[in-house]
């Protein structure tokens, strides 16, 4: 049973929560407020973070930027009253992996978890190594991608990438030589709430870039088509 830790400072809210999510077939665990969530996180390792920004003690925003610089990869998806771009776009920059305003829809909420643990468990569980199809690789250069594990490598070094990041990159590699939009790219990687936010693209990229390229001023993969989007070449 996955296991989901709800950081909520709102009774309401995180009964609510757990009411939905349990019905669901989720094991949850709660915390109340910053400390007490980032202390769970790190000790109890859930499947899942659902994460309020507005939090006692430490806010979900130090939460989530803790949690990635210790290299916890916990997905994460945050909840907030604001709605406004800067929060949404901080959020992801900071490691996030979704983003939901309140007031929000438990279906929602549970359609979203299900959706990101989807996206994120490298293998289907209980399935024999046997019984498996020779693993699909996506290579180009010295970034070689393995969509079932969800893991990517530079120069055989393993890529600390958030499910955000790597869906990212698989996508941009797979379409090795296309120019995609922002809005295409936003349309296949974030299906639902997005639309108009480039800005979460190019961050996106930039943190890409980071990771992958010897010189951010100067890539070699990822280049930026001015006015448009972007594309990934072979070096």
């Amino acid at each position: 049973m996955e296991r989901i830790l709800v950081v909520e400072d709102e009774p309401s809210i995180v009964t609510l929560l757990q009411y939905n999510l349990e019905k669901a077939g989720f094991s949850v665990l709660t915390a109340s407020d910053g400390n007490e969530g980032l202390k769970k996180a790190m000790e109890e390792q859930p499947d899942l973070m659902i994460l309020d920004l507005m939090l006692p003690g430490m806010d979900g925003m130090d939460i989530c930027k803790t949690l990635r610089q210790e290299k916890v990869d916990t997905p994460i998806l945050m909840l907030t009253a604001r709605g406004d771009e800067f929060d949404k776009v901080l959020g992801l920059e900071l490691g996030a992996d979704d983003y939901l305003t309140k007031p929000f829809s438990p279906r929602e909420v549970v359609a979203r978890v299900k959706a990101i643990l989807r996206r994120t468990k490298p293998f289907e569980e209980g399935r024999a190594a046997s019984d498996k199809a020779p693993e699909p690789v996506v290579e180009l250069g010295q970034v070689t991608i393995y969509p079932e594990r969800y893991e990517a490598l530079l120069d055989g070094e393993r890529l600390e990438l958030t499910p955000k990041e790597f869906e990212l990159l698989l996508y941009l590699a797979s379409n090795e030589g296309k120019v995609l939009s922002r809005t295409q790219l936003l349309d296949a990687i974030w299906n639902y709430d997005f639309v108009g936010d480039s800005r979460i693209v190019d961050v996106h990229i930039s943190n890409l870039r980071e990771k992958i390229e010897e010189d951010t001023r100067h890539p070699r993969y990822i280049k930026t088509i001015r006015g448009f989007g972007y594309k990934m070449v072979r070096p």
